[in-house]
């Protein structure tokens, strides 16, 4: 009996071993295999830091050497008008003065060198322009302002058109968030963060405007409004900014309410003459109304398809369409589809961070 036990008792022995060795074995490969992982994760980490830190630097480097061509064009052109200014100087001089054919040859001398230096000056000033190009904002921008070296969305033409989604989707992110808003007052739905960022989003284009353009704002939901009340159908002048100001100013009171539209927006876009020339299309998501605006209860996801391709359809040829986009929670397909839609007809998309612009 001893012996027996004494025998169990060694097998038992050898058995947790055994059990023992290969615990140890598994956890041995598991911690290898775990810290093969980290390696790589920090790997990938460290290389996404450093080309965020490259792209940090290189927008520092546009914003300063935009702030110094900045400040060289606005000394320049100082410099031009104290030019200009000391040569009509010299004129009137010569034309109110009797002076000796020696004092006049030195004046008229002194006004050729002068003339000479102001066409250098002009030069340089153009030169300047050039360089400095989309900087030249119609309208002054309080936010970040200058994107466009990073978005490639550019703000040019002889006539601009801006379309803005003004449906009660565009209160909030997320359904729950738009049905506890569209209760609120006006003040507070026009204060949606969701909101602000489109009447923003318009502030921003709106300072890229060449001042030399034409342009014209409409905010759509279930009817379609001109920011500039009675202007429907024309084209604006920019007034030096001003009317711009007045059209974003317009823009701000209105309350995101009812459906989405986008064939009415689109159906105004073709009655404008002569056509716009770039487009920029301001929306959370697919139309939930035809044109008429009348439809009533939920739109499946098909229909809203089917509604954006009779909008798109009234679209005349060859009229770029930039797209800007705030998602909204259960319309999958609505990135995809504006994004088909900037690509054929040759205008931009993009579906901007929170902080932008």
């Amino acid at each position: 009996m001893r012996r027996h036990r004494k025998g169990i008792e060694q097998f038992s022995m050898s058995f947790l071993d055994a059990m023992s060795c290969g615990l140890g074995a598994v956890i041995l490969i598991f911690m290898i295999i775990n810290h093969a992982s980290e390696v790589r994760a920090v790997g990938s980490n460290r290389d996404i830091a450093n080309n965020l830190s490259l792209l940090e630097e290189e927008v520092l480097q546009k914003r300063s050497a935009l702030a110094a061509m900045a400040s060289a064009l606005q000394e320049t052109e100082a410099r031009l008008e104290a030019a200009k200014r000391e040569a009509a100087s010299l004129e009137e001089v010569i034309d109110q003065e009797d002076d000796s054919d020696q004092e006049v040859r030195t004046r008229e001398q002194n006004i050729q060198a002068l003339k000479e230096e102001l066409k250098a000056i002009e030069k340089q000033v153009n030169t300047l322009r050039e360089k400095q190009g989309d900087g030249d904002a119609t309208r002054a921008f309080s936010g970040e302002g200058k994107r466009q070296y990073l978005t490639g969305l550019k703000v040019d033409g002889e006539r601009i058109l801006i379309l803005v989604d003004a449906s009660a989707s565009m209160l909030g992110d997320t359904i729950l968030d738009v049905i506890r808003r569209r209760n609120m007052s006006d003040v507070r739905k026009q204060a949606s963060p969701k909101w602000q960022r489109a009447v923003n989003t318009v502030d921003w284009l709106t300072t890229q405007v060449p001042a030399d353009s034409k342009f014209q704002l409409y905010s759509f939901n279930t009817e379609l409004k001109a920011a500039l009340k009675g202007t429907e159908g024309k084209w604006l002048g920019t007034d030096k900014g001003r009317r711009l100001t007045d059209a974003v100013q317009s823009l701000r009171s209105v309350v995101p309410a009812n459906g989405t539209s986008l064939e009415l927006a689109f159906q105004a876009l073709a009655n404008l003459q002569p056509a716009p020339d770039n487009v920029f299309l301001i929306t959370d998501g697919l139309p939930t109304q035809d044109v008429s605006g009348s439809q009533t209860g939920g739109v499946s996801g098909r229909e809203r398809i089917r509604l954006f391709g009779t909008a798109v359809s009234r679209l005349p040829k060859s009229v770029p369409v930039n797209v800007i986009l705030f998602p909204m929670e259960g319309d999958p397909l609505a990135a995809s589809s504006y994004w088909q839609l900037a690509r054929s007809s040759g205008g931009v998309y993009m579906s901007p961070s929170e902080d932008w612009p």
